[in-house]
């Protein structure tokens, strides 16, 4: 199984992907992980063409899972893919997530990525382009693009599964309907 998991910022993507590997035994790809080097250096914005070449060295087991919604490697994700699980969460549901998860990395900095050095920082709060404030614009345009990505891209070779809530993505309920769809 090759699943490639999907959703806005803070719908818990990055959970949901360790999970699934774990249980299934499938190395577990974080896109965010390949993409922020040192210094909050962005691959996918500054050099898209090693980030699709990291990307697609990570996809090469024959199992996997992998979170993230980056533009410029998901076509290559999809296609390779056996199954898309997309989460699909309101801004009420995601919004405290998102500032909870905000609010524990700046208050134990801890490094987001090993070996990057990059934490959240208290001075970054107040800026535009934070996750909290940045999810909040891109919430609704995003998950309309998903819709239209999803209705649009030839996509029938994958087993589509849309989870409207956080009860839903639950191992015990996700699992059974990965094998059956």
């Amino acid at each position: 199984m090759r699943i490639a998991v999907m959703g806005t910022s803070g719908s818990g993507k990055t959970t949901l992907g360790r999970k699934l590997g774990r249980a299934l035994a499938a190395p577990f790809i974080e896109l965010d992980a390949i993409n922020w080097l040192p210094g909050w250096h962005d691959l996918n914005l500054n050099d898209p063409a090693e980030f699709t070449r990291r990307v697609e060295a990570a996809l090469a087991p024959e199992a996997w899972v992998s979170d993230g919604n980056y533009g410029v490697v998901r076509g290559l994700i999809w296609r390779r893919a056996t199954h898309l699980v997309g989460l699909d969460y309101s801004r009420a549901v995601i919004m405290p997530r998102i500032i909870r998860r905000s609010l524990w990395r700046s208050i134990t900095q801890q490094e987001l990525w090993p070996g990057t050095g990059n934490r959240e920082r208290w001075s970054e709060w107040l800026k535009r382009d934070h996750l909290i404030w940045w999810s909040w614009r891109t919430h609704k345009g995003r998950r309309i693009r998903f819709e239209t990505l999803l209705a649009d891209l030839d996509l029938k070779h994958l087993k589509v599964i849309r989870i409207t809530h956080p009860r839903e993505a639950d191992l015990e309920r996700l699992l059974p309907r990965l094998r059956d769809v």
